[in-house]
């Protein structure tokens, strides 16, 4: 979306793109200046960053600001843009996808036509804020996006991206998702989740509203979500513990089928640890060696969550 609203707003500057996947593991609480090393850079749904040489930024994280002094400085930033008559930094906590936000700004800062993007906007704001019809049809991944979300979520390095973008642009979000490359790239993909699903139905404990489910004796570079929503229907919240070979991760959601209420602003409690996310799910990362660490702050925000 934001390599649309560029070109659209520059479009004779004849620019070429790179594009960076950032991550949530331990330390990392921002962009790594090395990498800003384009004539024009941006920061997109991703923790704000002070750089001297950062040109865009567009986030929708209630965690954006990992201190008040970053938060300070966007502020800063946004105000002398907006006063000199074109902002570029942009954050808005109450959306549900940054995609979302970049198409919402485009149409009315930039008079981006927002049709042909339509279907890219709404898969993606609906895969970003888990806002799927029922946990069943996250859980199933029958409909070709979902299996292109489970590809992304799994290949999307920047080789990748860098492949993936420009098909975006020039294909339809069905065309892309069906394509024969992604098809073979799901089936592994596919067989790994199925094989998920059975071990969350092993491994889930349920203490009272919340479903724990500890995977740490596994290697899992990936994780589904929302499988404990689908299998615990009457649950309100999941926290799943993983380990890839980088890292530990606590992942905690809130159900959006449960009948319970909300009670807990889940970004609050990852922030708390170092992580982040969204008042209704978010993440925590430590080093890979620390699993008994990671067990104990699960067992802590299990009882957290169920009181």
């Amino acid at each position: 979306m934001f390599t649309r609203l560029y070109r659209h707003r520059f479009p004779d500057d004849g620019a070429t793109f790179t594009y960076h996947g950032a991550g949530y593991g331990p330390g990392q609480n921002g962009v790594d200046p090395k990498l800003v090393t384009g004539d024009v850079n941006a920061i997109l749904d991703f923790r704000y960053s002070p750089l001297e040489k950062l040109d865009w930024y567009f986030d929708h994280h209630v965690s954006a600001f990992v201190t008040p002094a970053d938060r300070a400085d966007y502020e800063r930033r946004a105000l002398a843009q907006e006063t000199a008559g074109e902002r570029r930094f942009f954050h808005d906590g109450a959306y549900t996808s940054a995609t979302k936000l970049i198409a919402d700004l485009g149409r009315e800062r930039f008079a981006l036509d927002p049709s042909p993007t339509v279907e890219l906007v709404r898969w993606a704001d609906m895969i970003d804020s888990a806002a799927f019809p029922s946990a069943k049809m996250a859980v199933d991944r029958a409909e070709p996006v979902l299996k292109l979300m489970t590809v992304v979520e799994n290949l999307g390095d920047d080789a990748f991206l860098t492949r993936m973008v420009p098909r975006l642009h020039s294909q339809s979000l069905a065309e892309v998702a069906s394509a024969p490359d992604i098809v073979q790239a799901y089936e592994p993909l596919g067989r790994a989740h199925e094989a998920f699903v059975k071990l969350v139905e092993q491994r889930a404990k349920v203490q009272g509203i919340v479903v724990v489910v500890d995977v740490s004796d596994l290697l899992l570079d990936a994780a589904g979500k929302f499988v404990t929503y689908a299998l615990y229907p009457e649950s309100a919240y999941s926290i799943l513990l993983s380990r890839s070979k980088s890292k530990c991760k606590i992942s905690i959601g809130y159900n959006p089928w449960s009948p319970v209420p909300r009670r807990h602003n889940i970004a609050a409690i990852c922030e708390r640890h170092g992580g982040g996310g969204h008042p209704v799910v978010g993440a925590i990362s430590l080093p890979a060696d620390q699993v008994e660490e990671a067990k104990a702050l699960v067992r802590s925000i299990a009882e957290e969550l169920a009181a």
